[in-house]
């Protein structure tokens, strides 16, 4: 009979004979008796392991299984069906600070307020991956933990064990730094400082295989490895291209070595953020290719309010499958549910700073999490991971809390990681900044978002039609002009199938309080209802009297340019991204030939209310030559009336005001704004920032 020592033995054996980088005997012997230790009958590996760790769990004992819908159910959010999503599809959530939460007296409850094991939670959500994400040596000289979890990949295991009783599986997330790495930060681990490129190749690759080793053999079931995390410019402290490619090739052959040596399906990751930069994610998917880097899987980070569309998300994560023939990943998204903070340490996301589509409720955060989901789905990615649903508030008062955050590690950074990382935690250190973020709420209930994860196949339907926001209550008024208080205003459901207007009656008082003659804020209350259901609010409006710029997308800021029409013989002008050529924001209107060349841009306004206006445009460029002739125009009723001044380019961000006032407007003929340029070739310059505001 072969004794579980001895498969250990000849697996081990086995393993360290196929690696490409040769570890001593002793080394191989270490890890051999390492693993010993824990070996004996099923049983007494499991009691030995949780004696030992307190949270590690023998995988091969019975697994729990969750009750998953099969139909439609009826819950308290709504969640649209994604259609086609395979079974496969991984919902992960990222629970890296699970154990110094716990270690911090936080306990997870389910939606009812019954006390249970995170995991299994998470799995009765319908999770069926957790990622975690591992430091190299996170702690000081005197063992002082850096924060953030203290993760390192002795946590990863714990957690990683504990997810496998539950049947769920586990993502290795790979930082390759002591502490936090992302796009701004990839520090190099402190016992790799003063190693030669080949070294670190070589410390990188033996690393990988002893982490997995601990992971997988405390009984986690690891089907992927993230070789990085968010390296777009960096890993393990090299910035250098040809240097980074090196180091991800090493962890991605160190991931296929160790699963073909241990007989294990598990997917390499590389991991980039930014995807809203098109062009740099191609770059970076090239430069892959280019360097024969044989990943499976592309990851990305993809938050709402920082990485632009979901339908640019989708075509991203399309075209590099069709184009390399990978496996792509949303390794992290997430959404507040609330405004509030709940551990005075301040929110990355604050509520009213959100430019998202969405409300910031559960329903919203519910909404975002599937819409996410839907447009990977969509994509063919293999799933997606929420990043630290269960990150939150520790201690009951402030003074415990900045103990537990200093010494337990439950902040983003505590002190003592100001000797690794003094320009960031060495300033910044503290608490959580995601606990609005979470999927529990404060008290560690689990909240009805949560639940998307195994809602997301056959659709949810809400017991309750509420209202989650109100559109439609920024008024505009120009100076002299009269509010127009609208009858009907638009509402976002919890049900997003819904779209009834709900109908408005206004405060005569508040309306009569409105002084139009000059600039001014006024708060104007309602009160609504919606045809046919039982919903009636109050509402409050902000009227606001200035002078309107009539302009659409004067700055040229927003994706939609269509408003604005170019007339030229050829096509030399562009809208672009670059913030030195731009009066304010990152945009302008820009052009460049090397002939000569000449060009009308304009925006038709339409029928303006009747009085006195005045037209502005900001203008830089060079090298006009002797044709340069620029300037703004009004065109009212089909006929260029009036134009500016000749304005002369001189140079780079020398910028010229161009100004028309004067303007006589009858309230019934069409108006058009714009500018003509005409100059030698080699010419070149921008504009910015259009207004027609009555003066």
């Amino acid at each position: 009979m072969i004794t579980r020592q001895t498969e250990v033995i000849n697996r081990l054996l086995h393993t360290f004979g196929k690696f490409r980088h040769a570890l001593s005997l002793c080394i191989i012997m270490s890890l051999i008796t390492v693993s010993l230790a824990g070996c004996g009958s099923n049983t007494d590996f499991a009691n030995d392991a949780s004696a030992d760790m307190n949270a590690y769990v023998n995988a091969t004992e019975k697994i729990y299984v969750p009750t998953l819908p099969e139909d439609v159910e009826e819950a308290e959010i709504f969640v649209e069906a994604i259609e086609g999503i395979d079974e496969d599809f991984i919902k992960g959530v990222d629970i890296s600070s699970l154990l110094v939460e716990e270690d911090c007296g936080v306990t997870y409850k389910d939606a009812d307020g019954n006390e249970e094991d995170i995991m299994k939670i998470l799995a009765d959500a319908g999770v069926n991956c957790v990622r975690i994400r591992v430091w190299n040596d996170p702690f000081d000289e005197e063992g002082h933990g850096y924060g953030g979890g203290n993760c390192t990949a002795e946590t990863a295991a714990k957690i990683g064990a504990r997810a496998a009783a539950y049947g769920i599986n586990t993502c290795v997330d790979f930082h390759y730094s002591d502490f936090w790495a992302d796009p701004n930060k990839q520090m190099c681990p402190k016992a790799w400082k003063d190693m030669t490129l080949p070294e670190k190749k070589s410390a990188l690759y033996d690393y990988t295989l002893e982490s997995l080793k601990t992971i997988v053999d405390a009984g986690a079931k690891v089907t992927m490895v993230q070789v990085g995390n968010e390296i777009n410019n960096g890993i393990a402290g090299e910035r250098a291209l040809s240097n980074r490619l090196d180091l991800i090739k090493a962890g991605v052959d160190a991931v296929h070595e160790f699963a073909e040596a241990n007989g294990m399906d598990i997917d390499a990751a590389v991991h980039y953020t930014s995807i809203d930069d098109v062009s740099g994610i191609e770059k970076i998917t090239r430069d892959l290719n280019n360097a024969r880097i044989d990943y499976d899987i592309f990851g990305v980070s993809y938050y709402p309010y920082w990485h632009g569309t979901l339908e640019n998300m989708t075509e991203v994560l399309s075209n590099i499958s069709e184009t390399y023939g990978v496996k792509t990943c949303v390794m992290e998204t997430a959404y507040p549910y609330t405004a509030e903070d709940g551990d005075g340490s301040g929110n990355s996301i604050v509520g009213d700073k959100m430019t998202t589509d969405y409300p910031v409720s559960v329903q919203g955060q519910a909404n975002s999490l599937r819409d996410v989901m839907a447009a990977a789905n969509l994509a063919g990615a293999m799933g997606v991971f929420y990043w630290e649903p269960a990150w939150l508030p520790v201690g009951s008062d402030a003074g415990e809390r900045t103990n537990l955050w200093e010494e337990k590690g439950a902040g983003w950074a505590t002190s003592y990681a100001g000797a690794y990382d003094p320009n960031d935690a060495g300033k910044y250190y503290g608490g959580s900044s995601w606990d609005n973020q979470a999927l529990f709420d404060f008290d560690g209930r689990a909240l009805a978002s949560l639940d998307v994860f195994k809602y997301v196949n056959h659709g949810a339907v809400g017991q309750t039609l509420t209202i989650e926001s109100v559109e439609g209550l920024d008024i505009e008024v120009s100076i002299g002009g009269e509010p127009d208080m609208p009858d009907t205003l638009s509402a976002r459901y919890n049900d997003t199938s819904c779209d009834k207007p709900i109908n408005v009656s206004w405060n005569e008082e508040d309306l009569a309080k409105i002084n139009t003659e000059e600039a001014g804020v006024y708060k104007v209350k309602g009160v609504g209802s919606v045809d046919g259901e039982d919903i009636t609010l109050e509402v409050e409006a902000t009227v606001s009297v200035a002078n309107i710029n009539y302009v659409v997308n004067p700055g040229f800021e927003e994706e939609d340019a269509s408003m604005w029409e170019t007339i030229a013989e050829k096509n030399i002008t562009d809208i672009q991204l670059k913030e030195a050529d731009a009066y304010s924001g990152e945009k302008a209107f820009h052009y460049y030939d090397t002939s000569d060349f000449e060009f009308n841009v304009q925006q038709e306004l339409g029928v303006l209310p009747k009085g006195e206006y005045k037209a502005t445009a900001f203008l830089q460029g060079g090298d006009m030559g002797s044709l340069s002739n620029v300037y703004l125009y009004v065109i009212i009723g089909g006929d260029m009336v009036m134009q500016s001044d000749i304005i002369s380019l001189d140079g780079w961000q020398n910028w010229k005001e161009a100004e028309i006032s004067n303007i006589s407007l009858n309230g019934e003929d069409d108006v058009t704004v714009g500018v003509y340029v005409a100059g030698s070739g080699g010419g070149w310059g921008t504009m910015d920032d259009f207004t027609f505001c009555l003066q």
